[in-house]
């Protein structure tokens, strides 16, 4: 796994054979984040990483100015990989969380500028994710999520669905919250533009 900009860019860390993670690869990790680079500041922002995995993607924000981000991962495996490497990069505002995405997008009370989900591609509730995270208060008003999926699923016909970018096998499709999405607190508005 490789961070690939930022404070702890070209860092390198051997993932463990046996994780039970399909994670994001480099070159489509490194695609992703040339397009979200030129439209986001994400300097100070805050970021919530959805099944996680291995990290590679928190480690990346993290990596790029972001003051806060959480990482969920139910299992031990990954979490335990997460929380070493953490502690390697004495990366303090990475925050691992080791549960269920769906209990904790219910129970959870916090507000992200962006939100990032990798779900497994055979994931029954695939499909009613984009509008689990964009109904629901997680993503503040201007706010960016970026689901990664297989080519079997399209969101284009969902109102916040913006673009869709695909590199091989990997499909990540953007959606963009609206601003007139009430806020469940005050607080700063998101450094965020439109993709």
């Amino acid at each position: 796994m490789r961070i690939i900009s930022g404070k702890y860019g070209r860092r390198r860390f051997e993932v463990p054979r046996n994780i039970k993670a399909r994670p994001t690869t480099d070159f489509a990790r490194e695609n992703l984040f040339n397009v979200l680079s030129n439209r986001l500041d994400f300097e100070g922002m805050e970021a919530l990483d959805l099944f996680s995995g291995t990290g590679a993607v928190s480690f990346e924000l993290a990596s790029r100015g972001c003051s806060k981000v959480v990482s969920v991962e139910i299992y031990s495996f990954q979490y335990t990989f997460i929380k070493k490497v953490i502690h390697e990069l004495k990366a303090d505002e990475i925050i691992a969380i080791k549960g269920d995405v769906f209990k904790y997008i219910a129970a959870s009370r916090e507000q992200f500028d962006f939100i990032f989900a990798d779900p497994p591609y055979a994931l029954p509730e695939m499909e009613k994710l984009p509008r689990l995270i964009l109904t629901s208060t997680l993503l503040r008003p201007g706010g960016t999520f970026v689901l990664e999926h297989s080519k079997e699923n399209d969101f284009s016909t969902d109102p916040h669905f913006e673009q869709m970018r695909n590199y091989g096998s990997v499909h990540f499709s953007i959606f963009r919250q609206g601003e007139e999405k009430p806020l469940s607190n005050e607080g700063p508005k998101p450094k965020t533009t439109s993709l």
